[in-house]
């Protein structure tokens, strides 16, 4: 959601002092603690990014992996382009659903909407992300 593995591991860092802060406000009748921290770590990736520090990281900066140069690099490097080309919102949806694996209704649950809207807002964000994922296809 961040882009950078260091701004990431303080966002995650942070949510859990504050979720270990305010457990006792969570509803005992609570089916699962996921979507419930992850919408903590949510906001404060939101609040990271609003903060005047973060403006100087205009693009999110993807972290290297060694591996050197190959089909599999150039491919990464084209889907991590085209996800910079997303708004926040778009990116956030996307992470949730395909990188974390959650169920639409866990990242309906994440982001406090109900799951068709959570639907509707993967299905815009992989309609937006496939033309720079097209573009990048027909140049190869």
């Amino acid at each position: 959601m961040l882009g950078d593995r260091e701004a990431a591991e303080d966002a995650v860092q942070e949510a859990s002092l504050n979720a270990w802060r305010n457990v006792r406000r969570l509803r005992r009748d609570t089916s699962s603690l996921r979507p419930w921290f992850l919408t903590i770590v949510a906001n404060q990736c939101r609040s990271m990014r609003r903060a005047p520090w973060w403006q100087v990281l205009r693009l999110p900066n993807f972290p290297e992996r060694s591996g050197g140069s190959g089909p599999g690099n150039d491919e990464r490097l084209d889907l991590e382009n085209a996800l910079r080309g997303l708004t926040y919102q778009q990116r956030l949806v996307l992470v949730l659903h395909y990188y974390l694996d959650l169920p639409m209704e866990e990242v309906a649950a994440t982001l406090g909407i109900s799951k068709g809207a959570a639907k509707s807002r993967v299905h815009r964000a992989v309609r937006a992300l496939r033309p720079a994922i097209e573009t990048t296809e027909v140049k190869k």
